[in-house]
């Protein structure tokens, strides 16, 4: 066999495994056993974080429509779209953003701040966020669900997770262990890679209005994170990333709506 027949077999084979890993890292889906070696390139696997939004947050529309088709107002259906990303991803990315809020302000020093990151205990700040971003979410996916504008949800999910890859990419780690630490810091190609994939993604998906706005939302969003977190704990951390899916998916459906309904 020749080399360029070597490459047409694994090169699938690794966007493949890719997206597993992917699955693996930010959802509670159930997954085949992967090979070793799949995880020996997780760094380069965050190109398809945006995968991993569209698969949990298909799944979730197909609830919310499902649940729409039968009659429930809008509220309802949100809320239900809502909680089937939440347990899809085992709530690890609203877990990461009350533990940043804890620890990013209840901390008065770099290692103060990293100890209660680390904590399991939930905090005043934390608390505060979590009603915070479940509010306004929800406040958000009503009014997208209300208008049947259910491909915007979608490609919110695909955003806000390529942010996540640009953060890690951007930051260093900001303690020697914890996940992202055993992932591994990205290189600029797989993030630039997630954001293109996310943004076409958008644009085919919403158009290019939706894109355009959404995605800037997000960027500033995930940019203001990473500048916070490298201000108060030099760098990068899982709770940092799970904190920046958060807020970019919060900007991007803000602006989505915003643009939507002028």
């Amino acid at each position: 066999m020749g080399k360029s027949d070597i490459s047409r077999t694994t090169w699938p084979r690794m966007v493949l495994r890719d997206c597993a890993v992917a699955l693996v890292l930010l959802t509670r889906l159930p997954m085949p056993r992967l090979p070793t070696e799949a995880f020996a390139r997780q760094a380069r696997a965050v190109w398809a974080f945006p995968l991993a939004g569209l698969v949990v947050a298909g799944l979730a529309v197909a609830v919310g429509i499902a649940a729409a088709v039968v009659g429930l107002p809008p509220a309802p259906v949100a809320g239900l779209v809502l909680a089937v990303q939440v347990i899809l991803t085992g709530a690890m990315h609203e877990d990461g953003l009350a533990d940043s809020a804890d620890g990013l302000w209840g901390g008065l020093e770099r290692t103060r701040r990293l100890e209660i990151m680390k904590d399991s205990h939930i905090g005043s700040y934390g608390v505060l966020a979590l009603i915070l971003s479940l509010g306004l979410r929800w406040s958000a996916l009503v009014a997208l669900v209300a208008g049947g504008d259910w491909p915007v949800v979608i490609a919110v999910a695909m955003l806000s997770r390529a942010m996540m890859a640009g953060v890690m990419a951007a930051l260093p780690n900001a303690r020697d262990g914890g996940l992202s630490r055993s992932v591994g810091r990205p290189g600029t190609g797989p993030a630039v890679l997630a954001l293109a994939l996310a943004l076409l993604a958008t644009w085919a998906l919403a158009g290019p209005a939706v894109a355009g706005i959404g995605g800037a939302a997000a960027v500033l969003a995930a940019c203001g994170a990473a500048a916070l977190a490298r201000a108060k704990i030099g760098g990068q951390t899982g709770d940092i990333l799970g904190a920046t899916q958060q807020v970019a998916e919060i900007a991007a459906l803000l602006a989505c709506v915003a643009v939507l309904a002028g």
